[in-house]
């Protein structure tokens, strides 16, 4: 699809050249906006960098794994990268054949990431949450010929839900497996010391491959494109069956470039990356991000402990922190806090759902994050389309998610599909490199996402003010409308932080039959907290329009989240409804 940036207008440059890029201003008095382009993309290939990394910084740091106690070297990293990939091409593997991981973050897995790029596979990321039914749907929906697996993680027992799923590994030989409910899949490998029936173990296919296999990887990497589809990542399929977002080399490769070139990342720098390597956050924007720029990759365990990724930047030193909102809360919260030093950080990233003002104000004043962003994207644009700067004013860092990309086009569009004007809320449009070659075998939701001009449809409600800065204002699916006033829970949600008992809120619309709709809020109190609806309902007097104060409260001791941190408030909707006995009209 072609992608017509030329046909924008000349804007206005606001605040000149900076290491994000250069931000154009709204043309003509529309949401609509479009990002730097004097830094061209990089024209390379996932191995092609990761090789001029390893060149550069052969022995520095590359990766540390606290929670295994597993370091590497960027020449120890590639070394392992280049006996996997082998390993693989021994095992019959071929480019574009789809290779499934399914494991918390692991020495394991960011070898994997490596291995399957070097020769063009395409790695699948199964979200470590899965079970058995979501298992089965993702490896046969994109084909996975291959699954490399942890033993378990918290309370899933990984092999014993494949033994399950695939009763015929018990009696298969490895590398030969023909199974009823999985007829792709042939090769299953495990992670950890022992052996499994059927299964490979991953360190015996790091020793498995010839010198054929090892002089053949050069060529193979030589004839990657950067076009070429790279990473399958599933949506939440909160709203129906996971979508297969495919990515290619170009998408992952520049989009950690412009992310970490916003916080001025550099080889000097260690980032704590707590979240998962299976999201885009992790793989795209961490991983990936520090090979662009020969950054330290730091992981604190397994999964997210506060304990652990406070211990973890306190004893690597390390100067940068992603996460999402609730991961720094947990870490404000944390009993030890005040005894671990942070002095170290200085900048790092706050995404993957909305962030309360009230949080990144604490991250920037006692995580000593002078520099953190925040960033705004989604999985199928590989992720990033807006961020704030390093040196932007706080007041806009703490209450936008920053101006756009370089290299990336936006527009906010009414439900008439007419860009809407500076300020207004409209439904965020993106275009450029970063968006997916499409779903994964699913033309009908690919021509649902993307439309004829390129735009990717996110359903996501912002404003774009006269600067640039764009505000995330909830989703389409999630505005309210209550008597005719649309009301957007983000604002809601917003004030609410400010009450000093609050630690967590989300605001969602029920039906009702007075209104259409009514508001609810459920929400999470700071521990030793003790509060009523009335004194919510008292604190948002006089202070908020009448229609936006919540007519619903409930308080809770967690809210249902993704393993990303996202709120899925089609459950807590589903709660109340059930509670309050509503009857929901059902849409054609």
């Amino acid at each position: 699809m072609a992608i017509k940036l030329d046909e924008l207008m000349n804007a206005t440059n606001l605040r000149g050249h900076r290491a994000s890029g250069t931000f154009m201003a709204p043309v003509g008095g529309k949401a609509h906006v479009s990002g730097d382009r004097s830094v061209p993309l990089l024209g390379k290939t996932i191995p092609e960098l990761f090789s001029d990394t390893v060149s550069k910084y052969a022995t520095l740091d590359a990766a540390v794994f606290v929670g295994q106690d597993k370091r590497f070297t960027w020449s120890e990293l590639s070394d392992a990268v280049d006996a996997l990939a082998a390993g693989l091409l021994a095992l019959g593997l071929e480019k574009g054949d789809r290779v499934g991981i399914w494991s918390p973050n692991r020495w394991e897995w960011l070898v994997t990431q490596f291995a399957t790029a070097r020769i063009g596979l395409i790695l699948v990321n199964i979200n470590p949450a899965y079970r058995l039914t979501e298992l089965e749907y993702a490896l046969n929906k994109v084909g996975c010929k291959a699954l490399v697996t942890a033993v378990s993680f918290k309370t899933s027992d990984y092999l014993g839900m494949i033994g399950t799923l695939v009763p015929e590994l018990a009696n298969a030989e490895p590398g030969r497996l023909k199974a009823k409910k999985l007829p792709a899949l042939k090769i299953v490998i495990r992670m950890g010391d022992d052996n499994s029936p059927g299964m490979f173990n991953f360190g015996d296919v790091l020793a498995m491959a010839g010198r054929d296999e090892h002089d053949s990887l050069d060529r193979i990497s030589e004839s990657l494109k950067p076009a070429d589809a790279i990473n399958i990542q599933f949506t939440s399929g909160t709203t129906g069956a996971p979508k297969g977002a495919t990515l290619t080399h170009a998408n992952i490769v520049n989009n950690g470039n412009f992310v970490t070139s916003a916080i001025k990342l550099t080889v000097d720098d260690r980032l704590c990356i707590p979240v998962p390597l299976y999201h885009c956050f992790g793989m795209s924007m961490g991983t990936m991000g520090c090979v662009t720029k020969g950054a330290t990759m730091v992981f604190p365990g397994e999964g997210f402990d506060a304990g652990a990724a406070l211990k973890a930047v306190a004893q690597e030193r390390c100067t940068g922190l992603y996460g999402v909102p609730t991961m720094f809360v947990a870490m404000l919260d944390h009993a030890d806090f005040a005894s671990f030093d942070l002095s170290s950080l200085r900048t790092g990233i706050m995404a993957g759902s909305p962030c309360p003002i009230e949080v990144m104000k604490k991250v920037v004043s006692l995580m000593h994050m002078s520099q953190v962003t925040i960033a705004y994207g989604m999985t199928e644009t590989s992720p990033v389309s807006f961020q704030s700067s390093v040196d932007d004013p706080l007041e806009k860092r703490v209450s936008t998610v920053g101006r756009i990309h370089p290299h990336v086009e936006v527009k906010a569009i009414g439900a008439d599909g007419a860009t809407v004007a500076v300020g207004e809320p409209g439904e965020l449009c993106t275009r450029g490199y970063s968006v997916m070659k499409g779903y994964w075998d699913d033309a009908e939701k690919t021509r649902e996402a993307i439309d004829a001009d390129g735009w990717m449809h996110t359903g996501d409600l912002a404003t774009i003010d006269a600067e640039g800065y764009c505000n995330i204002v909830g989703r389409v699916k999630d505005m309210v409308i209550r008597g005719g006033e649309n009301v957007y829970p983000r604002e809601v949600e917003e004030f609410l932080y400010r009450h000093p008992k609050i630690k967590e809120v989300q605001v969602f619309g029920i039906p009702d039959d007075k209104y259409g709709e009514e508001l609810c809020a459920w929400i999470v109190l700071k521990p030793g907290q003790i509060a009523t609806a009335e004194e919510i309902k008292a604190f948002c007097a006089g202070q908020i329009a009448h229609y936006k104060i919540p007519r619903y409260i409930r308080f809770r001791t967690e809210l249902p989240m993704t393993v990303t941190g996202k709120p899925q408030k089609f459950l807590m909707r589903e709660a109340m409804v059930e509670e309050l006995g509503l009857v929901v009209q059902k849409t054609a």
